[in-house]
């Protein structure tokens, strides 16, 4: 599709741009992981970040679109209307949250990306209907409820557990999304100020401001760092066992948390499932020049002759404390997915149990704001295993940011969280428990 508009020169200028972001979001809506387009993709500079903005902010404001469309759409959304929606949430964004957009333009250019689709040439005049409609109310439909960003199940839940005040915090972190985090391999002040980064926490600076990808940032051709939230780089650090500790890393793509396990000192032996997985792993390893053994193992089945004096176990999970950067992840994850998943965690758990020397550590990681996937997890080990002891996180460990431990000693932080800078940038979501086998 995209060498034929390339080529058809009757094509109004900017449809191409809203044709191949209402492609790459269809593919999203239909369950697929939001990869930003390429310079392979997308060849001038200019196109390809507007699609790029596009799909993302359709998929920050992904809850308020749907509140939109149940004020318009008096019979929901059409039956096979293929690619009408994914048209319809670009055109939405464009017209209501980007302010440099000519409105005439955003509604015109929808209209005609819905008249090249033989699929969805019949929905021309409605399209247009509700982009009119939308452009005469567009005060109240820009200035919708901060919590209303999130699916109701989730919304509810974290009002629950976290208060209605960091649930708008939540809303405004989806809004302005994650700034670039990097773990150095060493503290370098020359090499913090060509980045033009801010010191955080141990090892980890933040990019504030930066004009190109993230490949051609100084110092990544050396493997001087490797890009790593905040947040996700904090569990690797509490297993306070001594140099040359045999230490598995289970589910260990893509490689960040090996890595910090390595410049520990510790052998680390890094299992992941998947293939492709495993090769970006050994990838990014080769990069930063650092070794580490590798397998290609089912975590479940995995058996080694030898146990292991201290195993991370970050376990698949919803991933929701990633919104900021994956928004995708709050409406691709159902409630009704919960309970599998849970139960894969608890699984790992004991394997990676089965696996620990006696005296070894055990730390088990998510990237989830869900508490039956963190805390209630953490908690069953405990109630499970007579053999594992919790060994809470103490205050100091974190470099002075006690915040980050709970009452139980547990890591939990949240994406409004900002205990690191001044400014308005977060954190992700992400928790941790550490145990000692008995």
């Amino acid at each position: 599709m995209t060498k034929n508009l390339q080529n058809n020169k009757k094509n109004p200028v900017g449809l191409k741009v809203r044709l191949l972001a209402s492609q790459r979001l269809q593919e999203v809506l239909g369950g697929k992981n939001f990869t930003p387009y390429n310079m392979s993709e997308i060849n001038d500079g200019r196109d390809r970040a507007l699609a790029n903005r596009l799909i993302t902010i359709a998929l920050r404001y992904h809850g308020h679109i749907n509140i939109i469309f149940e004020k318009t759409l008096q019979k929901g959304m059409p039956k096979k209307s293929d690619s009408f929606e994914a048209i319809m949430r670009i055109a939405l964004s464009e017209l209501l949250f980007i302010k440099e957009m000519a409105d005439h333009s955003s509604i015109f250019l929808a209209v005609e990306a819905i008249k090249q689709n033989i699929k969805t040439a019949h929905l021309s005049k409605l399209a247009n209907g509700i982009l009119r409609r939308v452009q005469r109310e567009k005060a109240d439909f820009s200035n919708l409820a901060l919590a209303d960003l999130f699916p109701n199940w989730l919304k509810t839940r974290w009002l629950k557990t976290y208060g209605k005040q960091a649930v708008d915090e939540f809303g405004k972190a989806l809004l302005k999304g994650a700034p670039l985090d990097l773990t150095l391999k060493k503290i370098d002040d020359n090499l913090i100020e060509k980045l033009g980064a801010e010191k955080l926490i141990f090892d980890s600076v933040r990019v504030v401001k930066r004009d190109c990808p993230v490949v051609e940032l100084a110092g990544f051709e050396n493997g001087e760092w490797w890009a790593q939230d905040v947040a996700s780089a904090l569990p690797a650090r509490l297993m306070n066992l001594p140099t040359c500790a045999s230490v598995l890393d289970m589910c260990a793509a893509p490689g960040g948390k090996t890595a910090q396990l390595i410049k520990q000192g510790y052998e680390v032996s890094a299992l992941e499932i998947d293939e492709k997985r495993l090769d970006r792993l050994k990838e990014n390893l080769a990069r930063l020049n650092y070794q580490a053994k590798t397998i290609l193992a089912d975590a479940l089945t995995y058996n080694p002759k030898e146990k292991f004096d201290g195993i991370f176990v970050d376990a698949p999970c919803s991933s929701t404390g990633t919104f900021r950067r994956h928004p995708e992840v709050i409406w691709q994850n159902r409630k009704q997915q919960s309970e599998g998943r849970v139960t894969l965690q608890k699984q790992l758990v004991e394997h990676a149990i089965s696996l620990l020397k006696p005296k070894g550590v055990l730390i088990y990681a998510t990237c989830s704001l869900e508490q039956n996937e963190s805390e209630q997890v953490a908690n069953w080990v405990l109630e499970n295993f007579p053999n594992m002891i919790s060994s809470p996180i103490k205050a100091g460990e974190l470099d002075g940011k006690d915040i980050l431990i709970d009452e139980n000693g547990y890591l939990r932080s949240t994406p409004n969280m900002n205990p690191f800078l001044d400014n308005e940038e977060g954190m992700d979501g992400f928790f941790a428990a550490r145990y000692i086998h008995q």
